[in-house]
């Protein structure tokens, strides 16, 4: 009665009021502040017509199946067969046989927790990359040849365990199974290692090594070889950093979160692990970014449920989560724009003695406005033909050759290099070639800093893979150095696609980050990350709804000796 309430007077009816005057600011507030997201009352949440609802198998429609995790799905499928008539069985028999298959690879890689309406959106990187590998595993192929570009993204070791348990299933089934990885224990079970290097971008690009593991840890020139034998490692700190400021993050209770309490210590490394589903990406991603956001008075995304947010949220200027989204917009960004080193490099072509002759101001060596850039191509380099029906044809400009400058332009030199030649150098080669511009040298540093030294300076942003965009990112703010702002930086698996070397220089990256006085949370599954925190919080002890809880909470000295984490018995 309350919601329809008498003689048209109930709380339905003063919504339907409001709504029918949302031209008007302060009932558009209203409307937002008292209205959210609830189960549709018509289909109690299954999506479906009630038509669609009335078939029934085994007494339950598809529904409610869709509502069940996949480990008891595949339980009350087992038991489905004691229940169907002969003729039921004959008409869905080959349907029952790839569910069974399909059920039992997606528990064998670890999703049994999963519910089958689960929207693909709330899923964690790690849990996506494992639906796709489940959908080529189930199809059950023989003699095919199976590429996987790095399956470990996102998975706790305890999890990529039971990974290679399907791959080397793969494997007896007759079918050959390249993996593209940086994960010690996927090289430790393969067959055969190729290792290619010796650095990165045009530094490698050769076989340094190839065999078993054996093989590769005896080869000298391996740098790979050199971190698994032990001869380089990363160390942990010798010492761990105090806090005493925190946030906290109380009565968390969104998707399979038990309505806990976490502390987040600031001014330190504070590493979120657990098995992955244990809640996490919920925890940190869907609550405390968004919710702290929201504080600041900043637009994001819809805040997860919890109770509230308290501690020391004032001693924050700004939070950033460093994700691994593709950095640049346009093609002609690059990661020498993105951490606004062009602008100085500009600067010094437009000083020089040939510029000031002909008039050229800074804007005249940028690609992004008329002017210095090449007319033909707009300063792309290359002109797109649009072939309708086909993939689109990329040519080399012929105006300007594909150096994206007019050639008045191009004759003007620094050092002898033209500013297409200095675009075309690495970051390594750029901070040499600068050496006595220092303020140029030190603007590009960070870039080498966080492992980026052989990136071009003229390589377009969207050719960066998801590790390398977070990593400019990164420098982009180390770059800034010390400031007032006090920022939070968020990292989700930030060591994706990262070789032993380039997570030693990840890490130097944060502990410079934190020197400039600002505060890390990294959610990962890397146990190189994890000796290295100041502080652990460890979610689980199970995925799905066997997760949700604090595990551990502490140093990672005092996480080794836990009885009840998964993550203590891969970092001890």
């Amino acid at each position: 009665q309350l919601w329809e309430g008498v003689e048209g007077i109930g709380i339905n009816d003063f919504f339907k009021d409001v709504e029918s005057q949302l031209y008007k600011v302060q009932y558009r507030v209203l409307l937002s502040r008292y209205r959210g997201r609830t189960e549709c009352p018509d289909c109690n949440g299954y999506r479906l017509r009630k038509e669609a609802l009335y078939v029934k198998v085994g007494g339950r429609h598809i529904g409610e199946l869709s509502t069940m995790p996949a480990k008891e799905l595949k339980i009350w499928f087992d038991e489905l067969d004691n229940k169907l008539s002969v003729h039921d069985k004959q008409v869905g028999k080959r349907i029952l046989i790839e569910l069974h298959h399909r059920l039992t690879t997606l528990i064998s890689v670890g999703l049994g927790y999963l519910t089958m309406s689960r929207l693909a959106n709330s899923l964690s990187g790690g849990e996506s990359q494992r639906i796709q590998l489940t959908r080529s595993l189930g199809s059950n192929l023989t003699n095919s040849l199976y590429i996987l570009d790095e399956p470990s993204i996102g998975l706790h070791s305890r999890d990529t365990a039971n990974l290679i348990k399907v791959l080397k299933e793969l494997r007896d089934l007759g079918n050959t199974v390249v993996v593209v990885e940086h994960d010690e224990m996927m090289m430790r079970e393969a067959d055969h290692i190729i290792d290619m290097g010796p650095m990165a971008s045009h530094l490698g690009g050769e076989v340094v090594a190839e065999g078993d593991y054996d093989a590769i840890i005896s080869n000298p020139n391996s740098l790979t070889g050199k971190y698994l034998q032990g001869e380089l490692s990363i160390d942990p700190p010798k010492t761990i950093r105090k806090w005493n400021r925190s946030i906290t993050v109380e009565g968390a209770r969104q998707n399979n979160l038990k309505n806990i309490t976490v502390e987040f210590p600031l001014n330190v490394l504070c590493v979120v692990s657990g098995v992955s589903g244990s809640g996490k990406t919920t925890l940190v991603k869907q609550i405390l970014y968004p919710a702290l956001r929201k504080l600041k008075g900043e637009f994001g995304d819809k805040v997860g449920f919890h109770k509230q947010i308290t501690g020391d949220t004032e001693s924050i200027a700004q939070i950033e989560l460093v994700d691994q989204n593709p950095i640049g917009k346009s093609s002609r960004s690059n990661p020498v724009t993105y951490i606004k080193a062009y602008d100085e490099i500009r600067d010094l072509y437009a000083r020089q003695p040939l510029s000031k002759m002909r008039g050229f101001q800074p804007k005249h060596f940028s690609f992004n406005v008329d002017g210095g850039r090449c007319d033909t191509c707009k300063g792309e380099g290359e002109q797109v033909v649009e072939m309708q029906f086909l993939a689109d044809v990329h040519l080399v400009c012929e105006s300007c050759g594909g150096k994206r400058f007019k050639e008045e332009v191009l004759e003007v030199k620094y050092k002898d290099k033209s500013i297409f030649d200095v675009l075309e150098m690495s970051v390594d080669e750029a901070i040499n070639f600068f050496y006595d511009e220092k303020g140029l040298s030190a603007a590009l540093q960070p870039l080498s800093d966080v492992g980026l030294g052989y990136v071009k300076l003229g390589q377009s942003s969207d050719t960066l893979s998801g590790g390398e965009a977070q990593r400019v990112k990164l420098a982009s703010f180390l770059g800034k150095g010390r400031s007032g702002n006090k920022i939070l930086f968020i990292f989700d698996e930030p060591t994706t696609g990262l070789h032993f070397n380039d997570i030693k220089k990840l890490l130097a990256s944060f502990n410079a980050l934190i020197e400039q006085g600002h505060s890390i949370i990294v959610i990962e599954h890397n146990t190189d990350v994890i000796r290295s925190a100041d502080w652990v919080i460890d979610l689980g002890p199970e995925a799905g709804d066997g997760g949700g809880e604090i595990v551990f909470k502490g140093t990672p000295a005092a996480l080794k000796k836990s009885k009840e984490s998964h993550t203590a018995r891969y970092i001890s």
